[in-house]
C-alpha cells in the first residue's frame, strides 16, 4: 500500500519520493489480488535516547496441603507463587486459565493429602503447547479468542488509498503493544524481534498516522520502542486495522533526514486491514535511508513458517522482494496473509 507524506510532499519535487511508504501499492482488494492498563504513547525528539517499555504481570496463588486423620507430625500450610508451583507440577502456562489438580496417597497411614491450586487471568481455554510444556508464541487460543489486554479504544477507519487511516489507538499508540515471550500468543498479530549478533540496537515502532491526525507518524513519534542487546529477542502485539512501520538502528536513537522523519531501513505492517477485508501484509523497505543517502540497516521479514520473507542486506548488497529508492513507486512488493492471526519474525542487522 502507499502511504503519501503531507509534509515530504511539499518538500521534495520527485513524485516517487513525495509516495514514500504507502502501503496501498501493496494491497489490493481480495479476492482480485492476496492483499497482503492504561498505555502512555511516547513522542521523540530526533537524536534523544529512547527509554524501554515492559510489561510484567505477577499471579500468586496458595498451595494448602491437609492431613486428615491423627497423623504422628501434621504438615504447615506452605504458600508459593503459581508461576513457580503451576509450572512444577503441570507444566503449562500460568498466566491464565483456572487450573485445579488432585492428588492423593493411600500413605498406609490412613492420611490423605490432597493439594488445590487455582490461578485466574482470563477467560481464555487451553492451548496447543511446544514441547517442554510451554506455550509457543506462534500458537494461538482455542476458539480464537485473542487477547486485547492493554489496547486503548480502537479509532474508526476512514478515507481510502494512500488517504486511509486505520487503527492508531486512544490515547494514540495504544493500538501497540510490548508482551512476554509467554504471552505473545494470545495476541492476534504478534512480530518477533531478534537483534543483532554484536551490537545493542535501539527499535521504534510507529503507526502511519501521527498524534495531530495527519499521515506524519514517523516524524519522531513512538507508540513502543525499546532496545535489543545483542541476540536478544522481544515481542510485539498489535491491534486491528493497525498501519505503520518500525525503525532499527544500532545505537540509543534512531538516524533522521533534514525534515525529522525516520531516515533508517524500516519494516512496514498493515495488520488486519479493515478496507482489504481483514488481510495482511508487510516488507522491508529502504526508500527513507537511501532518499536521505544514509545508512541502510539489513533487516529480514518472514512469516514464522518463513514461507514468504522480504530482505534487504546491510548497505543494501542484497534486496529480495523488498522496497528501495528505484521501487518507490510499484505495487506488490512483499509478504501477505490471508485473514486471521499473523506471526511475523524481523531480524535486525540482517547479512546473506
Amino acid at each position: 500500500m502507499k502511504w503519501k507524506s503531507l509534509l515530504l510532499s511539499a518538500v521534495i519535487a520527485d513524485s516517487a519520493l513525495a509516495r514514500l511508504h504507502g502501503h496501498q501499492r501493496r494491497h489490493q482488494h481480495p479476492p482480485a489480488h492476496p492483499v497482503p492498563g492504561d498505555l502512555n504513547a511516547r513522542d521523540l525528539e530526533a537524536g534523544v535516547a529512547l527509554g524501554l517499555k515492559t510489561v510484567i504481570n505477577w499471579d500468586v496463588v496458595t498451595v494448602t496441603a491437609t492431613v486428615a486423620g491423627e497423623p504422628p507430625a501434621p504438615t504447615a500450610p506452605s504458600t508459593t507463587t503459581a508461576a513457580a508451583a503451576l509450572a512444577e507440577i503441570t507444566g503449562v502456562d500460568t498466566n491464565e486459565d483456572i487450573i485445579s489438580i488432585g492428588v492423593s496417597a493411600d500413605l498406609g497411614l490412613s492420611i490423605g493429602a490432597s493439594i488445590g491450586l487455582t490461578a485466574t487471568e482470563s477467560t481464555t481455554t487451553a492451548t496447543p503447547t511446544a514441547s517442554g510444556g510451554s506455550t509457543s508464541w506462534t500458537s494461538t487460543p482455542a476458539n480464537d479468542a485473542f487477547s486485547t489486554t492493554g489496547f486503548g479504544t480502537r479509532t474508526n477507519s476512514s478515507g481510502s488509498g494512500i488517504e486511509y487511516t486505520g487503527n492508531y489507538g486512544s490515547p494514540w499508540g495504544s493500538n501497540i503493544l510490548e508482551v512476554s515471550a509467554s504471552k505473545a500468543y494470545k495476541y492476534k498479530y504478534v512480530v518477533q524481534f531478534t537483534g543483532s549478533n554484536t551490537e545493542t540496537w535501539t527499535v521504534v515502532v510507529w503507526n502511519k498516522v501521527g498524534p495531530d491526525g495527519k499521515l506524519d507518524g514517523w516524524y519522531g513519534n513512538s507508540a513502543v520502542n525499546f532496545t535489543l542487546a545483542a541476540g536478544e529477542t522481544k515481542y510485539v502485539a498489535f491491534d486491528e486495522d493497525s498501519q505503520g512501520a518500525w525503525g532499527a538502528a544500532q545505537g540509543t536513537s534512531l538516524p533522521t533526514d533534514d525534515y525529522g522523519g525516520y531516515s533508517c531501513t524500516w519494516g512496514e505492517f498493515d495488520f488486519g486491514s479493515t478496507i482489504n477485508k481483514g488481510w495482511s501484509g508487510w516488507d522491508v523497505s529502504a526508500i527513507q535511508a537511501q532518499a536521505a543517502a544514509q545508512t541502510v540497516q539489513g533487516m529480514r521479514i518472514c512469516d514464522h513458517t518463513e514461507t514468504t520473507c522480504s530482505t534487504i542486506t546491510s548497505g543494501a548488497s542484497t534486496v529480495t522482494n523488498a522496497y528501495t529508492k528505484s521501487e518507490a513507486s510499484v505495487d506488490g512488493i512483499g509478504g501477505s496473509v490471508g485473514k486471521g492471526a499473523v506471526r511475523l519474525k524481523a531480524q535486525l542487522d540482517y547479512s546473506a
